[in-house]
This record gives C-alpha cells, structure tokens and sequence, in this order.
C-alpha cells in the first residue's frame, strides 16, 4: 500500500509540474519541474518512505521498461540500417562530451571546496 501511496506522490509531482510548464511557460519540461518538486519533498520522511516503495518497486521490474524500447526499435529496423552509423556515432560523441563536461565540472568543484 506504502508504494501504492508512492506512486500517486511520483504521478502527481509530474502532474503538477507540467501544469506549472503549462502557466509559467518556463522552457523547461514538465517532468522536469515535476522531478524538482519532489526533490523538495523528498526532505519530509512522510513522503521519503513512501516514494522509495515506490522506487524499489519499479526497480524491480526495471527490465519491462525496457520492452516497449526493444519493440521501438525492431519496428523501425529499416530506419537503423539506412542511419544506424550516423545514430552511434552521434550517441558515442554525445557520451563523451557529457563525461568530458562533466569531469570538468568535478574538477572546478574540486578546486573551489578544497
């Protein structure tokens, strides 16, 4: 019932924050706002307890949501072979930018506390 709770907590933070997207006009997603909103509740043990329920719940079937993914792409098979090079090219350059973006990062932090 705690995850149940947590996933209602989880539905309604994404409802909310596309709703503020929606009235603010904010060029952020709502999903996005949504995952801020919890971030700011998840400092009250009322709503911890029941999210992470909720979270290891889905972590537990976190293999499913890989199906829908796995269906995506077998449908579009011809679409994978006329720009499959260019989509792992793309995907492998994106990953090591944000890693290179994101050691930089680090390292300024680093300096900055110590």
């Amino acid at each position: 019932m705690e995850a149940l709770l947590g996933l209602t907590i989880l539905l309604l933070c994404q409802s909310a924050g596309e709703v503020l997207t929606r009235l603010t006009h904010v060029g952020l997603p709502g999903p996005v706002l949504g995952m801020l909103l919890l971030l700011g509740l998840l400092r009250w043990p009322l709503v911890r307890a029941p999210v992470q329920a909720a979270a290891n719940a889905l972590l537990a079937h976190l293999s499913l949501l890989f199906v829908p993914v796995g269906v995506g792409v077998m449908t579009h098979l011809d679409l994978i072979a006329t720009y499959g090079l260019r989509l792992g090219v793309a995907v492998l350059l994106s990953t090591v930018i944000g890693l290179a973006v994101s050691a930089l990062v680090l390292q300024a932090l680093l300096r900055r506390a110590g």
